[in-house]
């Protein structure tokens, strides 16, 4: 038996030579946790300010703590230096860890997954800290939330139906008002003929949407009460099925968007009644990249494609089309800030991807902008260099333009205009080379906030207004709440401070409008709701910064979560600037420093 650590509910320590040990002083499991859960080491001081701030001699405290840790885990673990480095057996098993980067098949395993990460452990006079615990709560708690989601759409796969659906419903009971949550559950009670318990749950949502939000359920519920058994068709040749995958392939490429998804629904039902394995994962591909990439707000059909094209490519020793599944997963998880799994599909896509450059271009792309997201800068960075040397190496103009504009918005991001603007500028140029007008309001977004930061209002007025509407035109939710932020930011620095609010507010409404929003874009325009609100005193900036308190600790979004709690100091919250100043010391950001 190895060496246990449970720090969901009411921690213990499961040793392999004794009973179970629980640490005497609260303020140890404090420590212990921080420095189970914390990326980068710290230092004796941060964490003798940390926790041991009122003590009279706070090193001697941190000392006692240590030592009381280091007999509680026994030899063979270490705990030692300055910064402080915690070394655990091999083979030790910490549930939190488990919680938040094992496959989801470990992870629905772990005992207590839905507990309160340190549950009932008060800790008194260490204000920085109890911040740093209340992040870290929501991040957990929206692990295990996401875990028992993953888990439902992995058995959907497998065809559990009643394994899935027992999972669907504790990650529904877990955030009511999530509608893929809802999607779901709805969709396996009709894949199972349970069309009453369907149309319960479907009138139970629809009434908790009118009472907290006064809205009808959205496009993605809809589609699973649409849901319908597999029905038996005949055998098809491989001529036939091919045939209809490139007549829905064709004519989504022309802009026929819902036809194609029809065609490529057929193609899947057709691909099952035959006998080919490979045509059975290249349907399920082709119409999980349409739901996601082209019929905005239907992720959640796509994910359950596919964790079925996963697994049948698995099956079939074929790790390429398993590699590109998990590339898409991972996408999926990127854009609904679920970073952790991402980054876990992601690491295996590349694992299996072989020599097949473009899946590697594709990967690397989408893993590096999940380090974007969560404020690993240097890392982002190397990512995405080597996604765009891949993506030129096999030509893909697209793949080097989406790269080429994340690099353009880390650059922005930390204050390096010039680089913003070449990157950003040939993201444009590639995109317009390729006729991908789809994608062209982003990169113009972005760099209509370089124009604005060089303080040029004109230009950039002009270009976000262009990127703006073609983002309408195209009926983008992102791409329209990503220039209107741009826009607001214009109107505020011409004075026009009441538009600016009402700009940001209309922006965040149109970003969240489907199902599967980019969640990065409601902190990015939360962050501006709320320094625009500090800095002309608006009445909803508290509620502001509490909402993107809580959705940057849930994801984990580090830059971010700093900046929300320097906005929620400004407010008077106690602990949250220390607590700011303690996350941010590892983000490699010269202008998020300069706000400390």
């Amino acid at each position: 038996m190895a060496l246990g650590i449970r720090l969901l509910g009411r921690p213990c320590i499961e040793r392999p030579d004794g009973p179970t040990y629980r640490l005497r002083s609260r303020k140890s499991w404090a420590l212990l946790a921080y420095l189970l859960l914390s990326e980068a080491a710290p230092t004796r001081s941060q964490l003798a300010g940390l926790l041991f701030g009122e003590a009279d001699d706070p090193l001697r405290a941190l000392r006692w703590s240590l030592a009381e840790i280091r007999r509680c885990l026994g030899d063979g673990a270490s705990l030692d230096g300055d910064p402080v480095v915690l070394r655990l057996p091999e083979g030790t098993v910490v549930d939190a860890a488990t919680l938040i980067h094992a496959s989801w098949a470990d992870a629905v395993e772990v005992v207590g997954i839905d507990a309160e990460l340190l549950d009932g452990v008060a800790v008194r006079g260490a204000p920085a800290f109890e911040s740093w615990l209340l992040s870290e709560r929501r991040r957990v708690a929206a692990a295990a939330e996401g875990v028992l989601h993953e888990a439902a759409v992995g058995l959907l796969a497998r065809g559990a139906l009643d394994r899935a659906r027992g999972f669907a419903v504790r990650a529904a009971a877990m955030s009511p008002l999530d509608e893929n949550h809802q999607a779901l559950l709805i969709r396996l009670y009709r894949l199972a003929g349970e069309d009453t318990a369907a149309e319960t749950q479907y009138a139970a949502w629809a009434e908790l949407l009118d009472t907290e939000l006064g809205v009808a359920p959205g496009e993605a519920v809809e589609v699973a009460m649409r849901e319908r058994p597999l029905e038996r068709v005949g055998v098809p040749t491989e001529a036939s099925i091919e045939a209809v995958i490139e007549a829905g392939t064709a004519a989504i490429a022309a802009g026929a968007i819902e036809p194609g998804v029809a065609s490529l629904r057929s193609a899947v039902r057709l691909s099952d009644a035959g006998r080919s394995t490979r045509l059975r994962v290249r349907s399920r591909e082709v119409l999980a990249e349409a739901l996601i990439h082209s019929l905005r707000g239907l992720d959640e059909e796509g994910l359950a494609h596919l964790h079925e094209a996963d697994r049948l490519a698995l099956e079939a020793n074929d790790p390429i089309s398993s590699a590109q599944a998990r590339a898409e997963l991972g996408y999926v998880d990127f854009l609904r800030a679920r970073y952790d799994r991402a980054e876990l599909w992601l690491t295996e896509s590349l694992a299996l991807s072989g020599d097949s450059p473009s899946v590697r271009a594709k990967a690397t792309t989408y893993l590096g902008s999940v380090h974007s997201d969560l404020g690993n800068y240097p890392r982002a960075v190397e990512l995405l260099d080597e996604a765009l040397r891949l993506s030129r190496e096999v030509g893909e103009a697209r793949r080097a333009a989406y790269t080429l504009s994340m690099l353009g918005r880390i650059d922005l991001i930390r204050g390096d205009l010039d680089r913003a603007d070449v990157h950003l500028a040939g993201s444009v140029e590639l995109a317009e080379g390729d006729h991908w007008l789809s994608f062209l309001p982003w990169p113009q977004a972005l760099r209509g906030e370089v124009h604005l930061a060089r303080k040029d209002p004109g230009r950039a007025s002009e270009t976000l207004e262009q990127a703006f509407a073609r983002a309408c035109q195209l009926g983008d939710p992102c791409w329209e709440g990503m220039s209107a932020r741009g826009l607001a930011l214009v109107a505020e620095a011409t004075g026009a401070t009441d538009l600016a609010f009402e700009t940001l507010l209309d922006a965040r409404t149109r970003s969240n409008r489907l199902a599967d929003p980019y969640v990065w874009l409601d902190a990015h325009i939360l962050d501006a709701l709320c320094e625009l609100g500090l800095r002309h005193g608006h009445p909803d900036t508290r509620s502001w910064s509490d909402a993107m308190r809580e959705l940057t600790s849930r994801t984990g979004m580090r830059e971010l979560t700093v900046r929300a709690m320097l906005h929620s100091a400004a407010l008077g919250n106690a602990g949250d600037a220390s607590a700011a100043v303690l996350l941010a010391a590892d983000i490699d950001n010269p202008m998020l420093h300069a706000l400390m």
